[in-house]
């Protein structure tokens, strides 16, 4: 999902050699709600009775973005990445499985779904833009390495750091999405699925997609949540009802889709890996997914979660969480 990246890449090499701070600032990262009773209650398959789920915000790359953030301050650090149409409240199970292990996991609300981080050209959405969101969320936070995790968009995000800022990246989950050539190279096979799998990218692209999303009480956006309770269905939907949210998640699609034959070049990675893809997966076909390890020169472990959809950090559970763990103490941060 990235186009022309070589003019751009020594921008983006230029955000990932810029030093680190040493420590958190504190008059970025605020935290504005404790919110255990609340988001904590919702969380499936995890011992939380003495977590807390922080709300705070981070003033990052000219924006302030809303987060959620559990775990101690000094653990190895973790940031989570949601996809489309979700937000940071998508990874509740991860945050207080991640937390309550001493990881310090941080799931920010990405450019255009944080109320503060909204621009309004379409082209601000490009790839290279949410990279240096995700790096400079990390210096803010105190960040010079971390762990990522990301899922649909969130894990194509993930890929891109993880080749473009590999200084930066101790760890490499991805949930659902493969990295960008493998996704490619299955979409212009005709013996591969992908093509007809990936129809839905120009609906989502077009310039009428928030009307039909919003349309007859949010129908067609309610049909998308397959599995996931009403109540937290019916949240999602007040969230992105006034339209300004969704259509920052609707401009990923429209900035970084071309179906013209212009294809990415972002080149492997050599971060450990890990690539859990689910057989109910309807986006990413099968092939497209086993392909992925193509893409990876370090070490790398492909998981099939079974009997699951696409919204593995939500329905994934202590399946997920188990996997989550096993790689981020199998790639422990240097003391």
């Amino acid at each position: 999902m990235i186009r022309r990246l070589a003019s751009f890449l020594s921008l983006v090499l230029l955000a990932c050699t810029e030093d680190a701070p040493a420590a958190r600032d504190a008059a970025s990262v605020v935290v504005t709600e404790a919110s255990d009773n609340q988001d904590a209650a919702t969380v499936p398959d995890a011992r939380v009775s003495d977590l807390t789920i922080e709300e705070i915000s981070i003033a990052a790359n000219g924006f302030v973005f809303d987060a959620r953030a559990a775990g101690p301050i000094d653990g190895e650090p973790v940031l989570l990445l949601h996809g489309f149409p979700q937000t940071s409240r998508s990874y509740l199970s991860q945050l207080a499985a991640l937390g309550a292990a001493g990881y310090r996991a941080v799931a920010p609300d990405q450019r255009g779904y944080s109320r503060g981080a909204r621009p309004s050209d379409v082209s601000a959405y490009a790839m290279l833009y949410l990279v240096q969101d995700l790096l400079a969320i990390a210096d803010t936070l105190g960040f010079p390495r971390f762990h990522l995790v990301g899922h649909d968009w969130g894990a194509s995000v993930g890929w891109a750091t993880s080749v473009l800022a590999r200084d930066r990246v101790q760890s490499l989950t991805a949930l659902s999405v493969p990295h960008a050539e493998a996704f490619f190279r299955a979409f212009d096979d005709p013996r591969s699925c992908q093509a007809e799998a990936s129809q839905y990218i120009a609906t989502f692209s077009a310039e009428s997609a928030e009307a039909m999303f919003l349309a007859s009480d949010a129908a067609f956006l309610r049909s998308l949540y397959v599995g996931i309770s009403q109540a937290e269905v019916d949240a999602r939907v007040a969230f992105f009802r006034d339209g300004a949210a969704l259509t920052g998640g609707l401009n990923w699609y429209r900035a970084n889709f071309r179906m013209d034959g212009t294809r990415p070049t972002l080149g492997p990675t050599s971060a450990p890996t890990l690539y859990i893809w689910s057989d109910g997966e309807v986006s990413v076909c099968r092939d497209t997914a086993e392909s992925c390890a193509e893409f990876v020169t370090g070490p790398y472990r492909f998981e099939l979660l079974t009997g699951l959809n696409h919204w593995l950090p939500e329905l994934g559970g202590d399946r997920l969480n188990a996997l989550i763990l096993e790689q981020l103490r199998a790639y422990p941060l240097d003391p």
